[in-house]
């Protein structure tokens, strides 16, 4: 019985340490745009024929930038300004910054759906993509 009390002591420890240790806003956010980053990095290689095309790759970077776009806005909760490097235009019109993370991943979702199957087709997917990306930071991200 106490082997038994010992365990639970030890998951409730676990339980509690996990949830003082659980990401910041900020934190997340910035992960998220590395993703970002990191897929359209990798996809422009490919379409500049600076890596070879490869078909999963370009899926999984797809993918990427379809879950991560749709994940950022929640990641600017009300509050989460104080001590942040983000631009407070964010919370003074998260509407359009909200509908700027959606009309990309509509567009992510959409290039998914009819993926590339090489470079060309891949560098018309970019050119549908970069663009948001660009409308987004020059509003919302902080020159550095």
């Amino acid at each position: 019985m106490k082997l038994r009390t010992l365990f639970l002591a030890a998951a409730l420890t676990g339980l509690a340490a996990g949830a003082v240790t659980a990401a910041e806003p900020q934190e997340v956010r910035e992960g998220l745009m590395k993703k970002i980053g990191g897929s359209m990095g990798a996809l422009s290689a490919m379409a500049k024929g600076q890596k070879p095309f490869d078909a999963d790759l370009v899926k999984a970077s797809l993918t990427t930038i379809s879950t991560s776009i749709k994940a950022f806005p929640d990641q600017f909760p009300a509050g989460s300004e104080a001590n942040s490097e983000a631009s407070p235009k964010i919370w003074e019109n998260k509407a359009d910054f909200d509908a700027k993370a959606a009309s990309l991943a509509a567009d992510a979702d959409m290039v998914l759906a009819q993926l590339p199957a090489d470079p060309a087709a891949l560098g018309l997917a970019i050119g549908k993509l970069g663009p948001h990306c660009g409308d987004c930071h020059q509003v919302y991200r902080l020159k550095k």
